[in-house]
């Protein structure tokens, strides 16, 4: 899974933003949005649901027991999972029920192609546009800076970054995990936006796969 395209920052100043399986068998019930929030004890994250368990960067919360609120169609509902690390500084948590979920992109975008960051906070689920971008001296996925992208908080790391299929559907290319800061050859700062993408989510699937187990179906009175 190795490629040249494996990030491997270079020594500049990597900025954190200060204050940033599915699994189980149930009866299906469809989500509005594939975000989850990861309720840590101090504060919430973000994290994604997808064909291979919820994926989030574990920064509140890395460890044990927790609970998390994923939406349906007729509003949230706060689930149990245990965490599990699947390397990449990345974590996973499944839940009882089936949750909707997106697939993965396993491939390096196309520098050429639109993507889209999503993410959810107090006012609900938030959405714009983003462009892929590429720097010499930093290897890995990186967006161009925005006016969308430059307010993004703490709270905001580990938003979704999208590719849409043909059909408009969404693919999860990556979670933002922070910003990266170097001088540009006429002295001025570049700010990038930095994504963990491809590269670190094929553990995702690796884990996946290694802690399979059988499971009974779930029937529970809020999901039918």
């Amino acid at each position: 899974m190795k490629s040249s395209w494996i990030r491997r920052l270079t020594p500049v100043l990597l900025i954190v933003l200060t204050d940033a399986c599915v699994g189980g068998s149930s009866v299906r019930k469809l989500t509005t949005d594939p975000t989850v929030v990861i309720h840590g004890p101090e504060a919430d994250e973000l994290g994604i649901a997808t064909n291979y368990g919820i994926v989030f960067l574990g920064r509140r919360v890395n460890r044990g027991r927790i609970e998390f609120t994923s939406w349906f169609g007729d509003g949230p509902s706060l689930e149990e999972g245990v965490i599990e690390a699947v390397g990449g500084h990345l974590f996973t948590t499944s839940s009882e029920i089936q949750l909707s979920s997106v697939p993965i992109l396993f491939r390096p975008p196309d520098p050429t192609e639109q993507v889209v960051v999503r993410g959810r906070g107090s006012g609900g689920p938030w959405e714009f546009g983003a462009e892929i971008t590429s720097d010499p001296r930093v290897e890995g996925l990186l967006l161009k800076p925005s006016p969308d992208l430059d307010r993004l908080t703490a709270a905001q790391l580990g938003a979704g970054v999208f590719v849409l299929d043909k059909e408009g559907r969404k693919q999860l290319l990556g979670l933002i995990t922070g910003r990266v800061r170097i001088k540009g050859s006429d002295g001025l700062e570049l700010s990038y936006v930095t994504v963990t993408g491809p590269e670190d989510l094929w553990r995702l699937v690796l884990h996946h796969r290694n802690s399979q187990r059988p499971r009974h179906a779930i029937y529970r009175e809020d999901i039918l």
